[in-house]
This record gives C-alpha cells, structure tokens and sequence, in this order.
C-alpha cells in the first residue's frame, strides 16, 4: 500500500436501508492522496452503547479423562448461504455484559456445555471489506467429567436451530475436510484458519516443503 500525504478518514455515513439487524450505508471517505471516495458497508443496528465489539465467539475445548480435547462447535443452517455452516459457537453482547459472560451464556444455550473461561482476545475485525463487525474470542474449557456436562441439554431460543459438533483436537482438520466432502456444509473461515493453523504447528519438519533459494 502506498503512503500519500494525508491522512485517510472518514467524511460522512448516510443509510441508505436500516433493518431490524443491519443497516447498509454510503460511506464516503478520504483516501491518502486527499480525494474523496464512496464505499457501500454494512453495519449492525445492534451493537450496545459504549460497546467495543457485537459480540463474542466461544473456542471451546471439552476434555476428559480418557479421551482426546475435542473442539466444540456447531452446525446450523444460514440463510444467507443458504446452506449449512460449521461454526464456533457465537453471539451478541446484552447490555452491561462482559465478552467472557456472554461467552459463558453463549456456549450454555448452544450447546448445553457449562465451561470456565481462560483467556480473551483483543476486538478483532470479521469482514473489513463489508462491514465494520467485530468480535472477541473466549477460551472456554469444558471439564467432561463433571455430572452437568455428561449429557449436555441445549437452551436454544425459538427460531434456532443448532447440532453440537465434537472434534478430537488432534485430527481436526482431517475430520473437517472430510465432512465437507460428504455433506453440504460450509466452514465458517475463522474455524478452518484455526485448524490448518493447528495443523501446521504441529507438522514434523521432514514433513514441511522444502523451500528452495
């Protein structure tokens, strides 16, 4: 990206259609060489006064004694792409409410899982190319072993539909690809990045390309 003498910034936003859950705007800004350019984006009508981020997404990991970490994720149908799609369990924030309690509400109503929370990231972007949504990331661990999560009972609102989708850590990526090719299902992005990620770190280097000069 080139570097122009000013600083780009945003003029003025002017909605062009508000729904119930999003609103898609004109947006016209200025660029690094001064001038003046308009982008269509599309923003949440949703996010909470003050609020940093929409809402959160829950990396889940369910373990007991005996088994292998399985990553805790769910498949529900999307209308936008009008077909199944495997995600992290996920949600919006209520009012006064931090990223790890709504991740902790979040993962109980999705999945049924009662877990504690160890770590959060910083608000990151989810499609900067469209909108201005954002999220943050909850660790959550989930201790198999004890009585109220053996047989885990979702608490879905009306309207949602959700299945609860186990993976063993250590064949992640494995097991995705494989439901991909025998289901119509899509991968939410933030999830396949994750296991080619873990995928990677854990390769043996003979394993690696060899990259040459």
């Amino acid at each position: 990206m080139e570097t122009g003498s000013s600083e780009q910034s945003i003029v003025k936003e002017e909605v062009l259609m508000k729904g119930k859950w999003v609103q898609v705007l004109e947006t016209t800004y200025k660029d690094p060489t001064g001038k003046t350019r308009v982008w269509e984006t599309v923003k949440r009508t949703t996010r909470k006064q003050n609020a940093l981020t929409d809402g959160v997404a829950v990396f889940a990991v369910l373990k007991k004694t005996l088994h292998y970490d399985c990553l805790v994720m769910i498949k529900q149908f999307r209308p936008a792409l009008g077909c199944y799609c495997l995600e992290f369990p996920a949600g919006l924030m209520d009012d006064g409410e931090t990223p790890e309690c709504a991740a902790v509400r979040e993962l109980l109503e999705e999945t049924g899982y009662k877990g504690e929370t160890s770590g959060t990231s910083p608000v990151v972007c989810l499609d900067p190319g469209l909108s201005n949504c954002s999220t943050q990331f909850v660790t959550v661990y989930i201790n198999g072993d004890d009585s109220e999560n053996i047989k885990p009972k979702q608490r879905l609102e009306d309207g949602e539909f959700a299945e609860v989708v186990l993976i063993p850590m250590n064949e992640l990526l494995k097991k995705i690809d494989e439901m991909v090719r025998k289901e119509k299902v899509m991968v939410d992005a933030r999830v396949y990045i994750y296991a080619m990620g873990l995928t990677h770190a854990t390769s043996k280097p003979n394993m690696l390309p060899v990259l040459k000069a």
